[in-house]
């Protein structure tokens, strides 16, 4: 079974308790840091999420009827957002993936103000790619 981050309420919580933003980005560089290696031979153009300033690959395993993903990008910052992202959807049914709101749970925890706009679309086009997939499995 792939590993998961903790789950996305946790990970809301620590950030509502991380005061500095130096600090809640060491967090998510840690989140990231902790995901299971992601295998050379997954890095491929089909894993590839497009509308990413780094290099981002993104894995989905079905199971019992749960998306699994599993993801990494070559830069730190990038790998703890896909951490982020796994701990909202993953072991979710495709139905329930569509109908999470990705961008109203992390305005509640303040992201979008405090990422690059760069990192902003790169995030955006990984739930894109998410949903896509959830959606393939309808």
């Amino acid at each position: 079974m792939i590993q998961t981050p903790p789950s996305f309420d946790d990970i809301a919580d620590d950030f509502g308790f991380i005061e500095d933003w130096d600090e809640k980005y060491r967090y998510l560089i840690d989140l990231g840091r902790h995901l299971p290696p992601f295998p050379k031979d997954a890095q491929t153009e089909e894993t590839k999420v497009r509308g990413c300033a780094s290099q981002v690959w993104l894995t989905f395993e079905e199971k019992e009827g749960s998306l699994f993903i599993q993801g990494d990008s070559d830069a730190s910052i990038v790998k703890g957002l896909i951490a982020l992202l796994i701990s909202l959807y993953n072991g979710q049914s495709a139905e329930q993936i569509i109908k999470i709101n990705a961008e109203e749970k992390l305005k509640a925890i303040d992201l979008n103000d405090h990422i690059t706009p760069q990192r902003s679309n790169g995030v955006a086009s990984m739930i894109t790619r998410i949903r896509q997939v959830a959606e393939e499995r309808l």
